[in-house]
């Protein structure tokens, strides 16, 4: 805040803090989140559309099946948000996420019974493959300069072959890794107690992931190399060293969902979650984060994974009874329509950026006015902030006569000016 909005060096008060609040969260919204509010009703609508089909919808059996099943689906697509806002992408995490569990309940020799094998060891384990896979995508995409589609598909196979190969090397048979069913583990990363814990975690993970993309260095120079990596380079910050770390927090996050997949699924094989990438990688896009790079919404990408976790069971729920179509393959279809939805809408926003625009007068007056007037009632807080002070009183009434008139201009000056510019055409 500069410091001539603040002449009396008073401490904002509550009214102040929460009237900046307001008008900063209603710009975002304005700027960012017009996406996010469409999936919010979407989901809503949705929600009330299969209650309406099959009651049973909305039970709380359904519901935390529903959040169990969103868990490390939305914690993959916080951690492939980073790596997409680089302009990149990451179809490895799937089976990175699948292949880190099999291999880490292998070599602890874990089993239903939580007395078999060592079962926390799993847990530095899975997070430790995790993250070194990231670490090789990110160094064969920016010290290699393999192009990123070929680079994780390639360790997509990779991590698929060798996790497999070691767990069937180690336990000497091709048979599923068992891991407990019940136990710390699940109150931990699943169900503590009936209550689905794993929803705590996503919102964690979330905050962290917000302040990281948002608030340090890493997120920005992320966001910078997404937008136009050349002219990152050129101002000298290190490109190739933050392409790694994006891809190496792709594949910590990889680790992390294993985590809450197994304590779900305590039954696996290297099979088990085929596809798991692409769902992660539709709810980013439909969240709203740019194909391209540049622009990442992490808040999009957990309402994004939300709708597809919705969609998914209603229509599990709603194709149920003895019909002869495929409830999986008509949620295939139906994310299909709204990604490449997601990522035309993204396309025209682009358009619409780069459109040449001549700046009418009254779109300029209109903007310099409210510019003017916000700087003012920014002034206004500070000034009625300060106690017991007779010129910070006394300026209050300034600046409120000020505002009057500023306001009046706006509605009669800008109106003004928009008719002749009406006319003239």
């Amino acid at each position: 805040m500069k410091q001539t909005n603040n002449p009396f060096g008073a401490k904002l008060n509550l009214r102040g803090s929460l009237r900046q609040f307001g008008v900063k969260s209603i710009k975002y919204i304005k700027n960012n989140g017009k996406q996010n509010i469409v999936i919010v009703f979407a989901t809503v609508a949705l929600f009330a559309i299969f209650t309406l089909i099959n009651p049973s919808f909305a039970d709380k059996g359904v519901l935390l099946t529903m959040s169990k099943s969103l868990v490390p689906y939305a914690i993959l697509a916080l951690g492939v948000t980073f790596v997409i806002a680089t302009g990149g992408i990451d179809l490895s995490i799937g089976t990175v996420c699948i292949g880190s569990s099999v291999l880490a309940g292998a070599i602890c020799g874990t089993g239903v019974a939580q007395e078999e094998g060592i079962l926390w060891l799993t847990i530095p384990i899975i997070l430790l493959t995790g993250l070194l896979f990231g670490l090789l995508n990110g160094l064969l995409v920016a010290k290699c300069k393999i192009a990123p589609f070929i680079a994780t598909l390639g360790t997509m196979l990779v991590s698929r072959g060798i996790t497999a190969v070691i767990s069937e090397a180690v336990r000497e048979t091709s048979a599923a890794v068992k891991y407990p069913p019940t136990g710390w583990f699940q109150k931990i990363f699943t169900n503590y107690e009936g209550f689905p814990i794993g929803i705590v975690w996503v919102l964690v993970l979330t905050v962290i992931c917000m302040v990281v993309m948002y608030k340090t260095k890493v997120g920005r120079y992320i966001l910078a190399i997404g937008s136009n990596e050349e002219a990152t380079r050129l101002s000298g910050i290190d490109v190739d060293k933050y392409k790694i770390i994006a891809y190496a927090i792709g594949g910590f996050f990889a680790g992390l969902a294993a985590l809450f997949y197994t304590a779900s699924n305590p039954s696996l094989n290297i099979a088990s979650g085929n596809g798991m990438e692409l769902d992660a990688i539709a709810g980013v896009y439909i969240g709203g984060t740019s194909t391209t790079g540049g622009a990442a919404s992490i808040a999009g990408t957990i309402l994004g994974s939300v709708i597809l976790v919705v969609i998914r069971q209603g229509l599990n729920m709603a194709l149920s009874g003895g019909s002869v179509v495929s409830a999986t393959n008509i949620t295939y279809t139906v994310t299909g329509i709204i990604v490449v939805g997601a990522v035309l809408l993204d396309v025209l926003k682009k358009k619409s950026a780069n459109k040449v625009k001549i700046e009418k007068k009254s779109d300029k007056l209109k903007k310099e006015l409210k510019e003017r007037i916000e700087e003012l009632n920014i002034e206004k807080d500070y000034t009625l902030s300060a106690k017991n002070n007779d010129q910070a009183a006394k300026r209050a009434a300034e600046i409120n006569e000020e505002l009057a008139g500023l306001k009046m201009r706006l509605k009669t000056e800008v109106p003004q000016l928009k008719a002749e510019e009406s006319a003239k055409k």
